[in-house]
């Protein structure tokens, strides 16, 4: 992991991205013309930004002032640079609370599009941990909630159902990360009344692209996408490497936004939510969710200068 994270520090020292010292603030962003790219949820029409925040590894410590003060850093980056998303989930140990206590302390200029999930067995079971969930993350409804990859699902699609009726929840979604799930996933966006679906896409793991994202299209399903950097894997394979020269006809300052870009690429991606737990990684994600997105035939060029490497 500090390979990783030394790696991708290297990559924004050569951009220009760290040369802004100070954060862009909705209205400056609004003053500067830059608007962050918002795409719908098709049950409502509703509209997210297309970057998010994820909080997998990054978001579980302690009460420690020194630990936790980098990460009041990360959110409020993320919200003066036009986030909303965050997804979180009972199985990241710490993250809801920690989320929950810093979105008190920062001061949050945008809404907040609060998604987490339920991991457990049974109704009542889950009953609890869902409760638990929005008392961590400080909220009276959740926006999403989700089915942590797939787990005893039908079960809490069920009780999903009964808590939207009852506005205690937005949306409903099911969530995974394991590519061999993918079947029975797709076998439940068949036949289940879903807002979302969570999984894993990338420019080196493209297997969505085969099923999932055009069922998603077809169905009416709202898209999150995780491990777009495939856990910073990705960083190994662009080290030393200058981007493109027409990566800037697309607005891409940096690898991270390479990458993210190319995910946002697809229509049927709705929101991506890389997950970091430094302010100047956070700042380099945001900036994906601005200027332009490739279309397709960029999108394939993109492609295969990546698989050239």
């Amino acid at each position: 992991m500090i390979d990783m994270q030394m790696n991708r520090r290297t990559f924004l020292m050569t951009t220009a991205v760290l040369t802004a010292k100070v954060a862009l603030t909705p209205t400056r962003l609004r003053a500067e013309g830059r608007v962050p790219i918002r795409r719908s949820i098709p049950s409502t029409g509703e509209q997210l930004p297309v970057i998010g925040m994820g909080t997998s590894g990054t978001f579980d410590v302690g009460d420690n002032p020194a630990a936790r003060a980098p990460l009041a850093e990360v959110l409020q980056s993320f919200f003066d640079n036009g986030g909303g998303v965050i997804d979180s989930s009972p199985m990241y140990g710490r993250a809801e609370a920690v989320v929950g206590d810093l979105l008190k302390a920062i001061h949050r200029r945008g809404p907040l599009f609060a998604a987490t999930k339920v991991w457990t067995d049974g109704k009542n079971s889950g009953i609890e941990q869902m409760q638990q969930s929005m008392r961590l993350m400080g909220v009276t409804v959740m926006d999403l909630m989700q089915i942590h990859n797939l787990r005893d699902w039908k079960t809490h699609l069920s009780t999903l159902k009964e808590w939207k009726q009852q506005g205690k929840i937005r949306y409903i979604g099911i969530t995974t990360s394991h590519g061999r799930s993918h079947e029975e996933l797709e076998q439940i966006m068949r036949t289940e009344s879903l807002d979302f679906v969570q999984f894993s896409y990338s420019l080196d793991d493209r297997a969505p692209e085969k099923r999932l994202l055009p069922l998603a299209s077809d169905r009416g399903i709202a898209t999150l996408i995780n491990r777009p950097f495939e856990r910073g894997g990705m960083f190994g394979k662009v080290q030393g490497k200058p981007l493109p020269e027409w990566s800037a006809d697309i607005d891409c300052r940096s690898w991270a936004q390479f990458f993210l870009k190319f995910v946002l690429a697809h229509p049927a991606v709705t929101c991506v939510i890389p997950a970091t737990a430094k302010a100047q990684h956070m700042q380099d994600n945001m900036g994906a969710g601005f200027g332009r997105i490739p279309d397709s035939n960029v999108r394939e060029k993109m492609l295969k200068f990546f698989e050239s490497l």
